[in-house]
């Protein structure tokens, strides 16, 4: 009872929980628009990252090449938080990559993490496992992606984005047609070369160790991108503190935003936050 009394005196005060919403591969914070509105329409505080070259920030994909340059946008904007705030973190896709990079520099600014459809692997992309398990197949489909080349054409590919051709198919087969016309418009290259190496390592003290944040996954169990047998194998490897099930595509913030808004709202309610979190 004690941490929902405290709670509701958090939300009298204003002090609602802020949510920072981290987009997949190819994306940008326009992504979240649906759960953007119904948080803030609640009184939520909500904040939407744009990686590098994702969104409006202007980075061609091709010139990024390592892991720490694309996810710089979030380190930054948690570096600058208040040492007494703590967010809730949510993932997409390929953000799970940079939330968990995140949660290893922040954890103490960090209430609970929330993977949707993402991949959650520890340590990054340190084994083979890691890379069946969390990097999506997509060769079902046949020659799906443009891929730049920003090494030259001898060198593997640097960027790569799904054709218009198949991202209804394979990305938002669920979702309404406005919004797959609304992602054909806004998706931008992604850089591959710099999101596949992506490799954390765990530090046991007590600012940064990733174990100490509560971890939430919410599967989807249509997903054509990263499958239900691989967010399932992710869940086994690096169980999390609960799992949601969303019958969703891969875009659920497309296809099922009121469902998924509900179960953010419900994750937060679980892990209790209150005034002694901030």
């Amino acid at each position: 009872m004690g941490e929902k009394v405290i709670g509701l005196r958090e939300t009298e005060r204003g002090l609602k929980p802020h949510f920072v919403l981290v987009h997949g591969i190819g994306g940008g914070g326009w992504c979240w628009y649906k759960i953007r509105c119904l948080m803030e329409n609640s009184g939520y505080r909500v904040s939407c990252v744009d990686l590098r070259s994702a969104g409006i920030d202007q980075t061609h994909a091709d010139s990024l090449l390592s892991f720490d340059d694309y996810n710089k946008p979030l380190i930054d904007f948690m570096s600058a938080l208040p040492d007494n705030e703590q967010i809730i973190l949510v993932g997409h896709s390929a953000g799970g990559l940079s939330v968990t990079e995140a949660t290893h520099k922040f954890a103490k600014k960090i209430r609970l993490v929330v993977y949707v459809a993402a991949t959650m692997l520890k340590l990054g992309y340190m084994t083979e496992e890691d890379v069946k398990d969390g990097v999506p197949d997509l060769s079902e489909y046949g020659d799906v992606y443009e891929l730049g080349f920003g090494l030259g054409p001898d060198q593997p590919p640097t960027s790569a984005l799904v054709k218009k051709e198949y991202q209804r198919k394979i990305i938002y087969h669920l979702s309404p047609h406005e919004d797959s016309t609304l992602a054909a418009m806004l998706l931008r290259p992604g850089p591959i070369k710099a999101i596949q190496s992506a490799r954390f390592v765990a530090v046991a003290d007590e600012d940064h160790n990733v174990d100490k944040v509560p971890r939430i996954y919410i599967k989807t169990m249509y997903d054509r991108v990263v499958k239900p047998e691989q967010q399932a194998a992710m869940i086994k490897r690096w169980p999390p503190s609960d799992v949601y099930v969303l019958d969703s595509d891969h875009s659920p913030f497309f296809s099922t935003p009121f469902l998924l808004f509900g179960l953010l709202v419900k994750a937060v309610a679980s892990f209790g936050f209150g005034l002694n979190h901030l």
